[in-house]
């Protein structure tokens, strides 16, 4: 039922401009973008299958992780099972890396996060502020703090997620998700953001929020996510 759905939200995702010192590596500009718009389809399809309550909301992309694999909080050596608590990648699961490849080592946060993750038992859907990769000019790979302007307008992504999964609870990870979440006009939970350092904080302040049970404020008055169209099919399509 949700695959058209996700399909449409990937094509928006991957038609998406982006600005200076940043790279959609979802465009159709590449032909290595199409295996990381059908992993990111997987990912989220899987997902949907699995009805996450809970959408925790990262900062950006990085070029260790999402940059390559397309998949949220992800490296290459995750991605091929390296770490697999909920069953979710590895080997015959329908994944697959770009060829071409640059040769580094994978993301920490994301190993961070999913060690975390699979020590809680819990498996939130995952998201950015800003889904794009931003990196320092003429350095791409490399990573750096998205700018307001560029949360602004990741925001219409994941408030779209918010209602094409059954989310009743989001949670920012570390700062500039936060405050991405605030310019919603929403009031949700933050907890530390897992780099640099981060775990210890990181696994406590979600650990105290679910043992709390996690909420979040009332949703806003409606408003319109512009280029993002999540709509359910008709019940006549399968």
């Amino acid at each position: 039922m949700a695959k058209c759905s996700i399909q449409t939200f990937v094509e928006h995702l991957a038609a998406t401009k982006a600005g200076p010192n940043s790279d959609n590596f979802f465009d159709f500009t590449s032909p290595e973008n199409a295996g990381r718009r059908r992993n990111l389809e997987l990912y989220l399809q899987e997902m949907f299958q699995r009805k996450p309550k809970v959408l925790l909301l990262g900062e950006a992309p990085g070029f260790r992780g999402m940059r390559i694999t397309g998949v949220p909080f992800t490296n290459t050596a995750i991605l091929q099972g390296g770490t697999n608590h909920f069953g979710l990648f590895g080997a015959g699961r329908g994944y697959t890396l770009p060829s071409g490849s640059p040769t580094i080592a994978p993301e920490p946060t994301a190993t961070v996060m999913w060690r975390v993750l699979g020590e809680l038992n819990f498996l939130p859907l995952l998201w950015s502020a800003y889904p794009l990769h931003p990196h320092l000019p003429n350095r791409y790979l490399s990573n750096r703090t998205p700018t307001i302007s560029e949360t602004l307008a990741g925001q219409p992504f994941w408030l779209a997620l918010t209602r094409l999964f059954p989310i009743t609870s989001v949670v920012a990870v570390g700062n500039v998700a936060y405050r991405s979440v605030l310019a919603s006009g929403r009031s949700v939970p933050k907890v530390r953001h897992p780099a640099h350092g981060g775990k210890a904080g990181f696994r406590r302040g979600l650990q105290e929020f679910l043992e709390a049970g996690i909420t979040i404020s009332p949703d806003p008055p409606h408003r319109p996510c512009e280029g993002v169209e999540c709509k359910e099919p008709p019940a006549s399509q399968t």
